[in-house]
């Protein structure tokens, strides 16, 4: 999939700071950013703006722009309602979906599977949102999908932190498989617990990512009660 200068550079400095190599309240010089990937100050700016969004990184008025430091309880809690909106897309799209979005959704697991039999994370996190989004359309609500959208965009680095747990990659796309089977056939009550329970962070999950977050230095008393969500 090929990726514009801005995409390459965000995705850059999230796999930064997700490994530690970009530490919590670290400033990042625009200037230094553009010679170190050689680019413009246009694909710096536009992916600093895309981790803005996504929480990873904060702009303070005359100090500059810095690392964000995460707070895990506030992840859990909105992986909980991204949850929820997917449970609710999926249950919409088992009733509304229609032949041509149905070829889409089976197209996009087919691209996931393809990443995932190779491997790739980065592609497969690509693959997948793309697997997410038809759901989306096929719900036919268009608020329903716009806040949708509008959580997974903050909540996309830490999906794609995920995504590099042992392991997960096989799991997720086994998690794909039972979605498409239930909007298929039009089970609304197997779509939404399938699709929540695909995007809920609980159990064995929890620890391993709570333990990749901790790599940002962060920590909280969510991590300790974490076995209770």
């Amino acid at each position: 999939m090929k990726r514009s200068n801005a995409q390459r550079l965000r995705d850059a400095l999230e796999d930064d700071i997700i490994n530690g190599r970009r530490t919590p309240g670290e400033r990042l010089d625009p200037e230094a950013l553009c010679q170190e990937f050689g680019v413009s100050r246009t694909p710096v700016r536009e992916a600093v703006q895309q981790l803005v969004a996504s929480g990873l990184v904060t702009v303070s008025p005359k100090k500059g722009t810095f690392v964000a430091r995460v707070g895990i309880d506030e992840l859990i809690e909105m992986f909980e309602v991204m949850a929820e909106l997917e449970g609710m897309c999926g249950r919409l799209a088992a009733r509304r979906i229609n032949e041509t979005e149905l070829r889409a959704l089976r197209l996009a697991h087919a691209r996931c599977e393809i990443a995932a039999s190779a491997g790739d994370s980065d592609d497969y996190y690509y693959e997948n949102e793309s697997f997410h989004d038809c759901i989306y359309r096929a719900s036919h609500n268009g608020f329903l999908a716009d806040e949708a959208r509008q959580l997974k965009q903050r909540l996309k680095p830490y999906r794609r932190l995920q995504l590099q747990v042992r392991q997960r990659l096989m799991s997720s796309l086994e998690e794909h498989g039972e979605v498409v089977a239930a909007i298929e056939s039009g089970d609304t009550v197997r779509a939404e617990k399938a699709l929540r329970e695909h995007v809920l962070i609980q159990g064995e999950r929890f620890s391993d990512f709570a333990s990749s977050v901790r790599r940002f230095g962060v920590y909280s008393e969510a991590v300790a009660d974490g076995a209770d969500r």
